[in-house]
């Protein structure tokens, strides 16, 4: 049922396993290495049509400079204002639901999980028209506001999903016990639940906050111009109207790509053990 482990394999195995796995590697890492040298090369090597050929000069900080010159730095403070809230919504929301979809046992339970994930089946694309229309009829489109609002309702679905999962995983000899202490519904889910629920938080935050980050869809849908729409969506302003300009495209990306890598490497202990909490069990 289960794949053979590779140290189980026979030495031919092994041997074009470890020889493939390095052009593996760099075929994965081929579309970020040309990001990277694209954002150094000068205006005129595209110009020219040098696009992969050694670059005429390396030009790093004029055009890292010209990007951090242009709106770049609002559309990256939009991209955080958009993000953190999401985050802290979707995760404070889905945290009760799956609770109480995980500890009670009512009728319609299985029912109400259902309608959570339903929305995760439904191509986000046909909800392109109705979802603008609704931010219009609100006074919330192209907003940060609305964007947020947005988000939280269509990411509460998937993570009360992972949340609920979770919770019912969690001894529930815990919360009977404290129930016969008499301890409050709600004192059990904040000094009960909670404080086991860490490592899905941590793992569920790093996730969403990556998500709602490189999200463009939604971003040029519902927004535009520099006051509201994300840095996704914001990169493409350095394209002119008979030109793009793939150089500070390509460095702008660099730029835009840092913060959820950073929130993965500062959260990455808690995200592997919130993503593996329970696979031996």
């Amino acid at each position: 049922m289960f794949p053979k482990p590779i140290e189980k394999s026979s030495a031919g195995v092994r041997f074009g396993y470890q020889a493939a796995l390095p052009f593996a590697l760099l075929l994965w890492l081929a579309p970020l290495v040309a990001v990277a040298m694209f954002s150094i090369r000068p205006d005129t090597d595209f110009t020219i049509g040098n696009y992969w050929g050694w670059p005429s000069s390396f030009d790093f900080f004029a055009n890292y400079g010209q990007v951090f010159q242009s709106s770049m730095p609002r559309y990256i403070l939009n991209s955080f204002m958009i993000t953190i809230p999401t985050v802290i919504g979707a995760v404070a929301l889905s945290a009760m639901a799956g609770f109480a979809l995980g500890v009670y046992r009512f009728k319609g339970n299985l029912l109400l999980f259902f309608m959570f994930i339903a929305g995760n089946f439904v191509p986000f694309q046909i909800l392109m028209v109705p979802v603008r229309d609704l931010t219009l009829d609100m006074g919330l489109y192209n907003t940060k506001t609305g964007l947020i609002l947005f988000h939280i309702a269509f990411q509460t679905g998937f993570c009360t999903l992972f949340m609920r999962n979770f919770i019912r995983a969690l001894p529930m000899e815990l919360v009977e016990a404290a129930r016969v202490e008499g301890v409050a519904e709600w004192r059990i889910f904040w000094y009960v639940i909670m404080p086991l629920m860490k490592p899905a938080l941590a793992a569920l935050a790093v996730l969403i906050f990556t998500f709602i980050w490189n999200d463009y869809f939604w971003a040029v849908v519902l927004t535009q111009g520099e006051n509201a729409q994300p840095v996704t969506a914001g990169i493409t302003s350095f394209n002119a109207q008979f030109r793009a300009m793939y150089h500070l495209m390509s460095a702008g990306s660099i730029v835009a790509a840092l913060p959820p890598v950073a929130m993965f490497f500062l959260m990455q202990k808690h995200f592997i053990a919130g993503l593996t909490l329970g696979a031996v069990k």
